[in-house]
C-alpha cells in the first residue's frame, strides 16, 4: 500500500469518573468523553492512530493499553504502566500515536493497577485497505463487547487482595453485552435507602439489542474483557462461524457457544435465516468456574427487523453449557507455518503462594512487582540500579518433582522485578503449567496475553507437561496464532514467538486481580534497537528530571 493511502486518525479522550448504571446499580464508573465502552476506534490497514488522553481523574494515575497492536517502531506508545511509560499523572495529557499495521479485531483497555474493570475500555476496528477483499463475505459489521461487573470500587477490591487479612474479590454482580447488563435490585444487601441505587427502569441499563435484516449475512466481532469470568456466548437458533481469532483469519469453523476467555478477540459470520416474526436471545454465561448462584446470564436481543427492538423473545433464554464443561476447545488452523524449531524453552510454572503473609499469584516461585521506573526507560537509558538486574531462571528448580496436584509448601517464594532478557531474533518457546492453589483440589484457568507480539499455539494437554515427548506431538503444521491463550486447570499450553520486536514486553494473566497480585513476566529483546524515546514517557521513578528538554 502506498504510504499517500495511509491515514491519520486522530481522537481526542478525556477520561473521568461519573456515576454510571450499567447494570441498574449505580457506581462510579471510569469513562472516555463521558461513555463506558469508550468510543470505538475504526481505521484502515496501514493508518496512523492518534488518541490524545487527558487524565481528568484527579486523584489517579493512568495509562491505555492497546491490546493486540504490536507496536513495531513505537514500544513507549504500548501504554504499559511501569513497563513503557510512565503513567499519566492527574491533570497531564499524554498522546499515543502508533501505526496498525494488520487487519483485525482489537481492543484497548487501562492497564494501570485495576482501572481496567472500573469501565475503561472500548473496540478497535482496522479493516483492509481499499480495493482489497477478506476470505469471506458479509453485508454488515458490528461489534459486541463483552464484560462483568461488580459493584465494589478498584479501591476496596486492591485493598483485600493486599491486605494480611486477604479478602477475594468473589464472583461478578453482573454479566454486560456491550456495556449494558441487568441486576435483580431488590437483591441488594442491605436494601438502600435511596431509590436512585439500583433502578430498574434507568435507560442505561435496558438491553443491548442488535437489530438486523433478515436474508443478510453480519459479521460479529465478538470479544472479551471481563475482569475475571470466562464466558460462552451463544445466539439463540443461530450458529456462528468463526472467521477470524485475535486479528488471524482461521478455517473457518461452525459452533453454537464461543468460548472465549478475557482478553480475546473473534469474527464470526451469522446468516439471519430464522423464522422473522420474532426476536432472538443473545447470552452470555460464565465458564470454568461455578457462579450459578452469584451470577445471573448476560442478556441481549437479537432483534429482527420490522419487529419491535423492545419485543420480548417469545423463548427462555438458551441455557448454555454447564459451568464446568469447558473441553470443546476450536481447533482452528492458520495459513503461517512456525519456526521448526525453537533457540529457547522456558517454563512457567502458574503458582499461587504466601509471601511475608500476603496472599500472591506467581510464575516459578516468583510474583512480579513493576518498579518505579518503567522497564523500557531505564534498560534503554542504562539505569541499571531501579531493577534487579540477576537473570531469572528459564524453569523452576524442581519442577521434574513438582506435584501440580497438592498445595506447595512454598517456602522459598519471593517478590522481584527481575526480567526475561531474550535475544533478539530468536525463537522461543513458552510452556505454561497450570497447578494448585492455594485450596486443596483446586487449579485455576488463567488467560495468557503476550504484548508486542503474536506467538503459535503449539500444542496443550491436561496434567503435567512431558518435556521429553510432548513436544514430538506439537502442530507445526498450520497452528493457529493468538496474542491470548487459556491454560487450563491442572493443563499445559505451548506457545513459540520470534523475539523480532524491539523493546520491553509484558506477559501476564489478563484476570486483574491476578495481575495485580504478581501474575505476569517481563520480555526484554533488542533494547539497542529501540529508538530515542519521547520525553513524554517520563516523570516518575529516576526519569523525574528528564521529562523537560
Amino acid at each position: 500500500m502506498a504510504l499517500a493511502e495511509a491515514r491519520v486518525r486522530r481522537y481526542k479522550w478525556d477520561v473521568k469518573y461519573e456515576f454510571k448504571s450499567p447494570d441498574c446499580y449505580k457506581k462510579l464508573a471510569m469513562t472516555i468523553n463521558g461513555k463506558t465502552p469508550g468510543p470505538a476506534i475504526l481505521a484502515q490497514q496501514g493508518d496512523t492512530v492518534v488518541v490524545e488522553v487527558t487524565n481528568g481523574l484527579v486523584t489517579e494515575n493512568l495509562a491505555i493499553h492497546w491490546h493486540g497492536i504490536r507496536q513495531i517502531g513505537t514500544p513507549w506508545s504500548d501504554g504499559t504502566g511501569g513497563v513503557t511509560q510512565c503513567p499519566i499523572f492527574p491533570g497531564d495529557t499524554f498522546t499515543y500515536r502508533f501505526v496498525v499495521d494488520r487487519p483485525g479485531t482489537y481492543l484497548y483497555h487501562a492497564h494501570y493497577g485495576m482501572q481496567r474493570e472500573a469501565g475503561l475500555y472500548g473496540s478497535i476496528r482496522v479493516s483492509l485497505p481499499d480495493g482489497m477483499v477478506e476470505p469471506f463475505t458479509y453485508d454488515y459489521d458490528k461489534s459486541i463487547i463483552l464484560s462483568d461487573w461488580y459493584h465494589q470500587s478498584t479501591y476496596e477490591q486492591t485493598s483485600g487482595l493486599s491486605s494480611i487479612d486477604f479478602v477475594w474479590v468473589g464472583e461478578p454482580q453482573s454479566l454486560l453485552i456491550q456495556g449494558k447488563g441487568k441486576f435483580n435490585c431488590s437483591k441488594l444487601a442491605p436494601p438502600s435507602s435511596d431509590p436512585s441505587a439500583c433502578n430498574a427502569t434507568n435507560p442505561e441499563c435496558s438491553r443491548y439489542i442488535q437489530t438486523v435484516v433478515p436474508g443478510k449475512t453480519y459479521r460479529l466481532r465478538i470479544s472479551s474483557l471481563t475482569t475475571l469470568s470466562a464466558l460462552s456466548f451463544q445466539i439463540e437458533g443461530h450458529n456462528m462461524t468463526i472467521v477470524e481469532a485475535d486479528g488471524h483469519y482461521v478455517e473457518p469453523i461452525v459452533v453454537q457457544n464461543l468460548f472465549i476467555y478475557s482478553g480475546e478477540t473473534y469474527s464470526v459470520l451469522i446468516k439471519i435465516n430464522q423464522e422473522p416474526s420474532r426476536n432472538y436471545w443473545i447470552t452470555t454465561n460464565i465458564v470454568g468456574r461455578d457462579a450459578t448462584a452469584t451470577t445471573p446470564p448476560g442478556l441481549a436481543v437479537l432483534n429482527y427487523y420490522p419487529n419491535h427492538p423492545n419485543r420480548v423473545p417469545p423463548t427462555d433464554p438458551p441455557a448454555g453449557p454447564i459451568w464446568n464443561d469447558v473441553a470443546p476447545r476450536l481447533a482452528q488452523r492458520y495459513i503461517h507455518t512456525p519456526p521448526p524449531k525453537s533457540d529457547r524453552v522456558i517454563v512457567f510454572l502458574n503458582m499461587q503462594n504466601e509471601i511475608d503473609g500476603y496472599v500472591h499469584w506467581s510464575v516459578n516461585n516468583v510474583s512480579l512487582t513493576l518498579p518505579h521506573t518503567p522497564y523500557l526507560i531505564a534498560l534503554k537509558e542504562n539505569l541499571h540500579h531501579v531493577f534487579d538486574q540477576r537473570p531469572l531462571p528459564d524453569q523452576l528448580y524442581n519442577f521434574a518433582d513438582y506435584d501440580i496436584y497438592h498445595i506447595a509448601n512454598n517456602t522459598n517464594a519471593t517478590s522481584s522485578n527481575a526480567i526475561y532478557r531474550l535475544k533478539f531474533n530468536t525463537t522461543v518457546d513458552i510452556i505454561l503449567q497450570n497447578a494448585n492453589t492455594l485450596n486443596a483440589n483446586n487449579s485455576e484457568t488463567h488467560p495468557w496475553h503476550l504484548h508486542g507480539h503474536d506467538f503459535w499455539v503449539l500444542g496443550y494437554g491436561t496434567g503435567k507437561f512431558d518435556i521429553d515427548n510432548d513436544p514430538k506431538k506439537y502442530n507445526l503444521a498450520n497452528p493457529i496464532m493468538k496474542n491470548t491463550v487459556p491454560v487450563h486447570p491442572y493443563g499445559w499450553t505451548a506457545l513459540r514467538f520470534i523475539a523480532d520486536n524491539p523493546g520491553a514486553w509484558l506477559f501476564h494473566c489478563h484476570i486483574e486481580s491476578h495481575f495485580y497480585m504478581g501474575m505476569g513476566v517481563v520480555f526484554e529483546e533488542g533494547i539497542e534497537k529501540v529508538g530515542k524515546l519521547p520525553s513524554e514517557i517520563m516523570g516518575c521513578g529516576e526519569t523525574k528530571g528528564f521529562e523537560r528538554p
